[in-house]
């Protein structure tokens, strides 16, 4: 069992397993076992593993508890760096005392929302996103979650949809809905939503493919935005930085891109939230060279935008 647990047992594990209160105490004082919280004790010296912690926040918060939240999501891979704080929900109503470094949860749907399987006892991938657009700072923080988490393909648009619909309070819930709807189509980042809402939408463009597969020799790759029947192809580039390899890799795809023929737009996070009007004004260009006949619009920033001194890009 204690292996199973990260090499962490709870006193009454230890005395339901044979041992005695005096045996508990002498591996205590002798430095073979450590104890982590109250009743609560690591059956090895020496530096504790993250594992070994959440399984220890989780046996130290009792019957019915799980990971979730941030916790949750660094264990599925949502989150790339640990959290500082343990977080754990337990059904509604229990009454458990402060644990240090521990963020405890309630909830009614606990025994809806725990991952039939995993271990440490953790939330469903799905609740785990919901559970983390509800206490993100802002509508585009919890946006960027949904997309990452479909992005990384750790769950599906369906399933969370599912998840919000089952709870009776949801913040955000049709700007969260309306989102899922772009995710499941194909958008994958935050900055990929942007484009689609205040770039495409907002001015009236052509709808693009998202994630568009390209087959070449040396495998596949994906085109974030392409206007197919146009040949114009715009990648999202969400990095704050740009690690050499990378700009490499991006590089290389251009090339390959124009060397087929298309046409390659590249915006980056400043580009799209900061400048959207300007962003479509180029699309456009580009579009209407490659043979589109449409007429975009104007969005209601456009007046504020230099983009609105070239009135033949925009319908009256």
């Amino acid at each position: 069992m204690f292996d199973e647990q990260g090499g962490v047992v709870t006193r009454a594990q230890a005395l339901a397993d044979g041992m005695t209160t005096d045996a508990v105490r002498e591996r205590l004082r002798a430095g073979r076992w450590q104890r982590l919280f109250r009743s609560v004790y690591a059956t090895f010296s020496g530096p504790v593993p993250r594992e070994s912690m959440l399984w220890a926040a989780v046996l130290r918060a009792g019957s019915g508890a799980m990971l979730s939240h941030q916790s949750s999501a660094e264990l599925i891979g949502l989150m790339d760096e640990p959290d500082g704080l343990i977080h754990v929900t337990v059904p509604t109503g229990r009454d458990i005392s402060p644990i240090p470094g521990v963020v405890v949860h309630q909830s009614s749907r606990a025994d809806r929302a725990r991952h039939p399987i995993r271990l440490p006892p953790q939330t469903r991938v799905e609740e785990t996103v919901v559970d983390l657009t509800q206490t993100s700072a802002s509508l585009g923080q919890a946006l960027g979650l949904i997309a990452k988490a479909c992005g990384r393909r750790l769950t599906r648009a369906d399933r969370i949809v599912t998840a919000i619909e089952t709870r009776k309070k949801v913040r955000w819930r049709e700007d969260l809905l309306a989102a899922l709807t772009d995710v499941a189509d194909g958008a994958h980042s935050s900055l990929e939503l942007r484009y689609l809402r205040d770039v495409e939408r907002a001015h009236g463009l052509l709808c693009g493919s998202r994630q568009h597969v390209v087959k070449r020799r040396s495998g596949r790759c994906y085109d974030d935005v392409r206007y197919v029947e146009f040949g114009v192809v715009v990648e999202l580039d969400g990095r704050v930085a740009h690690p050499d390899e990378a700009r490499w890799r991006d590089m290389r795809r251009d090339n390959a891109a124009i060397l087929d023929g298309r046409r390659v737009l590249r915006y980056g996070w400043a580009d799209v939230t900061g400048q959207p009007c300007a962003v479509a004004a180029q699309v456009v260009t580009v579009l209407r060279a490659a043979g589109w006949r449409g007429v975009p619009r104007r969005c209601h920033r456009c007046h504020r935008c230099r983009v609105h001194d070239h009135p033949e890009f925009w319908a009256s």
